[in-house]
């Protein structure tokens, strides 16, 4: 009986270990593939950090390019601003143009002058200086006029200044935003071309996995019939150890029976005792000492 178990243990065992190469070597598969996997997905999970942050320097750049779009648009209704100051300053000055005197603002300074002098220095009664008095004063009111051409073509040159200056801080904040708006473009490039890495590669982790599952699922079949094949076996094993201690204890019944009759058999001779014959015979109680 216990000659058949163990031959049916051998035969089983002959049948496990080829099961059991082969599910280690779809094991050592489906790790490769999970190893690869998760290459793959640490790779993954740093160019994705990588997007991360070239997006958020995007994003500051951005941010960079919309304060001086909105500083370039008030310097530029600025300007506007001082060109309808501008344009209105010239109407006025071509009105004062079309009304100045015919005279030359030197000639009638001159004029002044030498009337000036005339009264100061000529003995003339009163109505003749009155007449050169009021001869002055007309000029000098002509002269008033040239006068305040003079301020408005000051007051233009000071508002064409200001013009050319926003004008100038304008084209300075679109060079500078359109410097950065070109980087923001350059970065938003590059974080598109990592996101599109990362898409390529969760693909190919994704082949990994499946290919990781389509080895796990092959090994299912070996699997269940290793485990089957293992549970035989240790039940044949208990059973042939069952048998065994069976066995066993009747060789050690019938070992302890041949002690006793010797024992007895050399007790009627008269013969001295081993300790084991003297003990086998005091446990069945034939001898007391």
């Amino acid at each position: 009986m216990s000659e058949s178990l163990k031959q049916k243990i051998a035969e089983l065992n002959q049948v496990l270990a080829p099961l059991e190469k082969e599910l280690d070597k779809l094991n050592s598969e489906a790790k490769e593939w999970a190893e690869k996997r998760n290459a793959i997905h640490k790779q993954i999970k740093k160019l994705r950090q990588e997007a991360a942050d070239l997006k958020q320097r995007r994003d500051t750049l951005n941010e960079q390019v919309q304060e001086l779009k909105s500083q370039r648009e008030k310097t530029r209704v600025k300007r506007k601003q001082k060109h309808v100051q501008i344009m209105r300053l010239k109407e006025k000055i071509r009105e004062r143009v079309r009304k100045k005197p015919s005279q030359s603002m030197e000639n009638i300074q001159r004029e002044i002058e030498n009337l000036e002098w005339k009264i100061q220095t000529s003995s003339l009664s009163l109505e003749e200086e009155k007449l050169l008095v009021d001869q002055v004063r007309v000029l000098e009111n002509k002269l008033v006029v040239y006068k305040k051409m003079q301020k408005l073509r000051e007051k233009l040159t000071e508002l064409q200044t200001g013009e050319k200056t926003l004008e100038t801080e304008a084209n300075i904040c679109h060079e500078k935003l359109s410097k950065l708006a070109k980087q923001s473009q350059k970065l938003h490039e590059e974080m598109l071309d990592t996101l599109n890495k990362t898409y390529t590669l969760q693909s190919d982790a994704d082949d990994m996995h499946q290919k990781f599952l389509e080895t796990k699922q092959k090994a299912q079949h070996p699997h269940q019939k290793y485990i089957e094949f293992s549970c035989q076996i240790k039940s044949l094993k208990q059973e042939l150890h069952q048998i065994e201690e069976k066995m066993e204890a009747k060789r050690q019944l019938e070992l302890r029976k041949e002690l006793e009759e010797r024992a007895l058999e050399k007790l009627k001779r008269g013969e001295k005792l081993t300790w084991q014959e003297f003990k086998a015979l005091t446990d069945k109680g034939i001898y007391d000492s």
